[in-house]
């Protein structure tokens, strides 16, 4: 059964549960109503839950607390002698960007409603309510706040990883130091992870922060070239070699010389192939087609996948003696869905990089898209990303981007959860379906993501009925 005091119902929850549930909860509320019974009552609502609570018995005694101290949420009464809470709300609004500002009133109308949000309250809460109620406004309110503080911190000046790597997580401060370590050698490096997570970028930055930064770096995307072509292009080629050779022409590993080679996507090799990189590594020699002797080349390997090469060894894929070779240092960047933190940082970081092409300032985001942009699964990772700021920045009129301008299956997947309850292919039709709208319907750039080919993409777009361009 449920008590009320001054409008207020109490919920059917112990403070010993309350504790248990919210004990991790160091925000501080200030609470602002003349009557006593309910700034009793709103405290031992909130006080169990974790929060850190001030109580103020009037306007002015509440804006000497706010100029005191720091105060995160304020909790007020509408009508009040003197200074309402509405003046409060408006004074908030003008003075402390950085708090928020829930109205409670036993008058409740359209009327009121309107006004309090006008003056900037987050929340207009009627009396009676629950402490349920109470609870999940105050949790909603916080929540908003800090979306809306971590998205104006990303215009602090960020941890420095080089070459383009954006973050202040705690996964990219190990890649950080993973770059820095990984630069002082030069050994081989095998980075993993999902596509779109920025292989390249940290190969990149482990070759500029190395002893050959002077030196070519030359990136090869083993999936994108033909197999019947592939040697050539590593290797080079001597003149009448084969049909169409009409020149001698040095390979990727000559250009790399003295420098670094970024092998992207390795496990795309054939097996024949993984044997010639065999012997690259293992003599520093490469041997061009048509040619009948070797030549030496100093080169450090960096290389990348996005498979499981074990899987693959015990398939027969891949060489176990190559894999052995290039996992002398490894690392796995982690998926988008694990920085979370970082969301807010990339985002804004894309919009000024792309308003600034435009020539026009960059657009603000809602605390609502934020929040959808945080929440979604992001299967393309950090190049999904970047390709729908992109989209947003260029097709958005507006000054402000808000949920209604995401892309629609990322508005419907950040408001419906996840089933058990559908087949495998309507899943894998789904994901398909997210990848080609987050790329505009690019082919060839969402058989990267998916990790697959154009042929293989092609015939499930067939068999689930989807249709793309290019």
């Amino acid at each position: 059964m449920q008590n009320s005091i001054a409008g207020v119902k109490e919920p059917d929850v112990s403070k010993k549960e309350k504790k248990k549930q919210f004990a991790d909860k160091k925000d501080r509320i200030l609470i602002v109503d003349d009557a006593p019974a309910t700034l009793e009552l709103l405290e031992r609502n909130l006080t169990p839950a974790g929060y850190r609570i001030s109580m103020a018995s009037n306007v002015d005694e509440a804006l000497r607390v706010i100029d005191s101290s720091p105060v995160d949420l304020v909790i007020t009464d509408f009508k009040m002698p003197g200074l309402s809470g509405v003046d409060l709300a408006r004074h908030v609004r003008e003075n402390h960007n950085d708090m928020a500002v829930m109205i409670i009133t036993a008058y409740p109308s359209v009327k009121g409603a309107v006004e309090a949000v006008k003056t900037g309250a987050e929340e207009y809460l009627a009396k009676p309510f629950t402490g349920e109620e109470l609870l999940s406004a105050v949790t909603r309110i916080l929540r908003n706040l800090h979306i809306r503080r971590t998205a104006h911190a990303s215009n602090r000046p960020r941890i420095h990883i080089p070459h383009g790597l954006i973050g202040e997580s705690r996964a990219m401060s190990r890649i950080s130091n993973f770059i820095n370590k990984a630069a002082l050698t030069s050994a081989t490096v095998l980075i993993s992870g999902e596509s779109g997570t920025g292989k390249e970028l940290v190969a990149r930055a482990i070759h500029y922060k190395s002893a050959r930064a002077s030196a070519p770096f030359v990136p090869v995307n083993c999936g994108a070239i033909p197999e019947e072509l592939l040697e050539s292009e590593l290797f080079g080629h001597i003149k009448g070699a084969f049909t169409g050779a009409n020149e001698t022409r040095a390979g990727f590993f000559q250009t790399a010389d003295g420098g670094t080679i970024f092998l992207d996507e390795i496990s795309e090799t054939s097996v024949s192939m993984q044997v010639k990189l065999l012997r690259v590594l293992q003599d520093k020699e490469v041997c061009m087609v048509g040619a009948t002797h070797t030549r030496k080349v100093d080169v450090r390997i960096l290389a990348s996948t996005n498979k499981n090469i074990p899987a693959l060894i015990k398939k027969g894929q891949f060489r176990e003696d190559l894999y052995y070779r290039i996992n002398v240092i490894t690392v796995e960047l982690p998926p988008l869905r694990e920085r979370q933190d970082d969301i807010f940082l990339l985002t804004r970081h894309f919009a000024d990089k792309f308003a600034e092409e435009l020539g026009h300032p960059a657009p603000l985001f809602s605390d609502s898209a934020l929040q959808v942009l945080r929440s979604y699964h992001w299967p393309g990772n950090v190049r999904e990303l970047e390709n729908i700021i992109q989209r947003l920045v260029v097709m958005t009129d507006g000054d402000v981007i808000d949920v209604p301008d995401l892309p629609s299956l990322m508005r419907f997947s950040a408001y419906q959860p996840a089933t058990s309850n559908r087949t495998l292919a309507a899943v894998e039709s789904e994901y398909i379906r997210s990848v080609l709208q987050s790329v505009n319907n690019n082919k060839t750039m969402a058989a990267k993501i998916l990790g697959i080919d154009r042929k293989t993409l092609r015939e499930k777009l067939e068999r689930a009925n989807l249709s793309a361009s290019r």
